[in-house]
C-alpha cells in the first residue's frame, strides 16, 4: 500500500497540479489585494466617493445580545469583480498554451523506417488491385 501511495503522490502529474493549486491560491490573493485595494476604490471614487466594502443592506439592526444581521452585497460585488478578472487571466493563458500545443503539433514529423514500410506496403497493394 505504501508502494502505491509512493507511485500515487510523485507521478509528474500530482506535482503538477499540487504546484499549480498553490500558486493559484497565491494568485487569487494577489487579485483580491487588486480588486480591494486598487481597482475598487479607483471606481468608488468615480461614482462619487462609494466605498463598496461597507456597503450592506441591513435586515435586522443590532439590538441587546443580538448581532446586526445584513446582506453585504458591496462584498459580493468586489467578488464578482475577482471572478472576472481571473476567469479572464486563466482564458488568455489557456489560448496561449493551446495555440504554442498547436503549433508544435502542426509541425510536420519524421517518419519512422515503419511508417515507411507501411506506405511501401500500401501502395504495393493498390498497384496490385
Amino acid at each position: 500500500m505504501i508502494e502505491d501511495f509512493k507511485k500515487f503522490a510523485f507521478k509528474g502529474n500530482v506535482i503538477d497540479l499540487a504546484v499549480g493549486v498553490i500558486i493559484g491560491g497565491a494568485f487569487g490573493k494577489i487579485v483580491t489585494s487588486l480588486v480591494n485595494d486598487i481597482i475598487m476604490p479607483f471606481i468608488g471614487v468615480l461614482l462619487g466617493g462609494i466605498n463598496f466594502s461597507t456597503l450592506q443592506w441591513i435586515i435586522t439592526p443590532a439590538s441587546e445580545g443580538h448581532a446586526e444581521l445584513a446582506l453585504k452585497y458591496g462584498a459580493f460585488l468586489q467578488a464578482i469583480v475577482d471572478f472576472f478578472i481571473i476567469a479572464t487571466s486563466i482564458f488568455v493563458f489557456v489560448k496561449i498554451i493551446t495555440k504554442v500545443v498547436r503549433k508544435k503539433d502542426d509541425e510536420p514529423k519524421a517518419k519512422t523506417d515503419e511508417a515507411k514500410l507501411l506506405e511501401e506496403i500500401r501502395d504495393l497493394l493498390r498497384d496490385k488491385n
